[in-house]
């Protein structure tokens, strides 16, 4: 077992939702695995449901449409613990993750939160 825990911090977009049931109708089960991802943008992969191992510093971020949600607990705790927001976008899925659906990827979005000591901006 691994040192997870549930924090229900992971939200879906209706995109994301109806992703996640065509994909739990042709494959059963599936789970997520949070990522860094590249230039500052999350990579969630997606696996069947046991077919990734986790280790002892994942954690349990939440669950999506019946589907845990981890991420290494030094990565979730470098970003600040941050809710997220499951989407899908066009691209492709990268490594052995399940795509979204013909030519589409998922992503995990998070709030911008301002940097402490950065002077707060007005909308006009």
């Amino acid at each position: 077992m691994t040192g997870a825990r549930v924090t229900g911090r992971v939200t879906a977009t209706a995109a994301a939702r109806q992703a996640i049931a065509g994909l739990r109708a042709r494959n059963g089960p599936v789970m997520f695995i949070q990522a860094a991802g590249r230039g500052g943008r999350a990579a969630p992969m997606c696996y069947r449901r046991g077919e990734f191992l986790l280790g002892q510093g994942d954690v349990l971020l939440g669950d999506v449409e019946g589907c845990p949600y981890y991420t290494d607990g030094r990565l979730d705790a470098a970003w600040g613990q941050p809710q997220l927001l499951l989407d899908v976008e066009p691209g492709f899925a990268a490594g052995r993750s399940l795509p979204a659906g013909p030519g589409k990827q998922f992503v995990a979005r998070a709030p911008v939160r301002p940097r402490r000591g950065a002077p707060h901006r007005r909308s006009r």
